[in-house]
């Protein structure tokens, strides 16, 4: 299964990490140097919820990320959904 949120379509990024060596300046240290760069991936926040429907008087299952479960919770869960195209 794809990591993609089913309401706001987040997805997984791609990115760089910094490798540095060497202690800071200002804990005492000659100052840091970057050593590389590896790439990494930044993924969503996702998580599998039951969403009860009142209109439908039933639950729908979705994958949706913290800020669209935040989402729901303000426009309310059928709106939400029949914009996303989950429902009817």
């Amino acid at each position: 299964m794809s990591r993609v949120c089913d309401i706001n379509g987040t997805k997984a990024l791609k990115g760089r990490k910094i490798h540095r060596r060497g202690l800071a300046k200002k804990k005492g240290g000659i100052g840091q140097h970057v050593t590389a760069t590896t790439r990494r991936y930044f993924l969503p926040n996702l998580k599998t919820k039951r969403v009860w429907v009142p209109e439908l008087k039933k639950f729908i299952t979705v994958k949706l990320t913290a800020r669209a479960l935040k989402t729901v919770a303000k426009n309310g869960a059928y709106a939400t959904l029949k914009k996303a195209g989950l429902v009817a």
